[in-house]
C-alpha cells in the first residue's frame, strides 16, 4: 500500500482488505515448505522450467499441507506431486 497516495481511496482498500482477510482461514507457511521449495525450485530449472519465487512458496505450502491448488495459473502444471485443479 505504500505505493498508493494517502487518501480516502486507500482507506478504502485497507477496510476491504481488513474485511476479507478477517473471514478467510489462513495457515502459517510450515518449516518445511522451505526445504521443498528448494527441491521445487532445482526441479523446474533441471527442466528448463522457471517459475516466480511466490509460486515456489505457494506450490510448496500447497504440497507440504496435502491441498489442492485451485488456480488459472499454468505454470503450475509444471510442478510434479502438485494436486491442482483448474477451474
Amino acid at each position: 500500500m505504500r505505493r498508493l497516495a494517502v487518501g480516502r481511496r486507500r482507506d478504502w482498500l485497507e477496510a476491504k482488505a481488513q474485511e476479507i482477510f478477517s473471514v478467510l482461514q489462513s495457515e502459517p507457511i510450515p518449516i518445511r515448505a522451505g526445504d521443498l521449495y528448494a527441491e521445487i525450485k532445482i526441479a523446474c530449472q533441471s527442466r528448463g522450467l522457471v517459475l516466480d519465487e511466490n509460486d515456489l512458496w505457494i506450490a510448496a505450502t500447497a504440497m507440504v499441507l496435502g491441498a489442492t491448488l485451485v488456480t488459472r495459473d499454468s505454470d503450475f502444471s509444471g510442478i510434479e506431486a502438485l494436486s491442482v485443479i483448474r477451474p
